[in-house]
């Protein structure tokens, strides 16, 4: 037997983007409700991203979720290339006057939005899959669950690239998602630290790319670049420690010591932007929207800004009777994703080399590379810019940004 909710806006997955659109929709007193295909614990449990930027915080803060994470979180204002031997530092704090990353493991602001809509009396439903979306395009939505069906005035889609949500837009036509797939390829890990990672740290080794990233106090993350068409089966953890130490060499003096590797796993590198992110009453976020690759650390911000904008646009519909920020919210989002997305590919491209390079082309670009770095390490406009956009400070290096969310 198949039970019925009717609420005004249908969520459909627990990440960043829906949490967010949830708990700020609670706070407003419209009706809601999240469905989640996985556990409470499962999406908890999960590492993902762990650095948020200073105009995500300041959302939070001023919605009121962000309390946990100001006590807990760690600052980072500053990140460290090394290519060549040699090394270079941004102090983007210093260059943009005082903005800094918060360093935050995303499963903890994903238990805090759990909790926050629990103490609400509107807790997700967990464990629950979405078959399908229907009515889209009439007066009333329905989210199709087993056992259970939802109409709704609004669908929000925050259950990722491959969720039911990002299908259902992709089915009903409109204009055609961007995609690429670049050439090349990444062993992620969590590594045990003897000391904090206080910042990142790029090094650009003849023998490939090594990134580290903190997250807490005795865990990193690190991205090791292996060849193409390598699997993680061919890197023991008795390689891995060994490549790290032959590619960090002495580049990194005072660097925390690498114990145990949990959660190691190929990360093919790709990005892929939604033509559209509004079809009738469907409206994506987050990866459902936009996947970018992890450099730069955009995706969760990306997916708090998501529902920021359609937060407010749905506020203003119930409380206004105005649909413009509804009716606007895709080309708004969408300026600001391909934004970043040019900033992570930037940084992608410079961090990491194709297979196949002689040793004399492998000089040379690692040569170009340097270069690059030198000009966004020493003070000037491009250094402003790219620290800037690399903080997320809501500003632009001539003046304020127009894309949400504020601070």
């Amino acid at each position: 037997m198949t039970a019925h909710i009717r609420t005004q806006v249908g969520i459909v997955g627990a990440g960043p983007a829906g949490l967010v659109t949830a708990a700020v929709l609670a706070a407003a007193g419209i009706d809601h409700v999240v469905v989640e295909r996985r556990s409470r614990a499962h999406i908890e449990g999960r590492a993902r991203a762990g650095l948020l930027e200073h105009r995500t915080v300041e959302y939070l803060k001023s919605q009121g979720l962000a309390g946990r994470l100001l006590t807990e979180g760690r600052r980072a204002g500053w990140s460290d290339f090394q290519v060549l031997g040699e090394r270079m530092h941004l102090d983007y704090a210093e260059i943009t006057g005082g903005f800094r990353h918060w360093v935050y493991p995303q499963h903890l602001l994903i238990r805090d939005l759990c909790d926050e809509l629990t103490a609400s009396g509107r807790p997700p439903l967990f464990s629950t899959p979405v078959r399908e979306l229907t009515g889209l395009d009439e007066s009333t939505a329905r989210i199709r669950c087993e056992g259970l069906d939802i109409d709704c005035d609004y669908v929000i889609g925050g259950d990722g690239s491959q969720g039911v949500a990002h299908k259902a837009l992709a089915a009903a036509g409109g204009p055609v998602s961007a995609a690429l797939r670049y050439p090349y390829e990444t062993l992620t890990m969590l590594a045990e630290v003897d000391r904090p990672t206080e910042g990142v740290t790029y090094t650009l080794a003849e023998q490939g790319f090594v990134g580290m990233m903190p997250r807490t106090a005795t865990i990193s993350r690190v991205h090791l670049q292996i060849p193409h068409g390598d699997t993680p089966a061919d890197w023991s953890t008795d390689r891995i420690h060994a490549e790290l130490a032959a590619r960090l060499g002495e580049f990194t003096p005072g660097a925390p010591r690498f114990g145990a590797l949990t959660e190691k796993r190929m990360l093919l590198m790709r990005g892929h932007i939604v033509g559209s992110m509004r079809h009738g009453r469907l409206l994506l976020a987050g990866d459902a929207a936009h996947l970018l690759t992890p450099f730069g650390g955009k995706g969760a911000n990306l997916a708090v800004a998501d529902a920021a904008l359609v937060a407010e646009g749905l506020i203003r519909h119930y409380k206004d009777g105005d649909d413009h920020g509804l009716d606007t919210y895709s080309d708004r989002r969408l300026r600001e994703v391909w934004e970043v997305q040019e900033f992570s590919d930037r940084l992608l491209r410079l961090v990491l080399q194709p297979d196949g390079l002689t040793p004399a082309e492998r000089v040379f670009a690692l040569r170009m590379k340097r270069a690059t770095v030198q000009s966004l390490t020493r003070p000037g406009w491009q250094s402003t810019a790219f620290a800037h956009q690399y903080v997320g400070s809501g500003m632009h290096c001539d003046g304020p940004s127009q894309l949400p969310p504020q601070a």
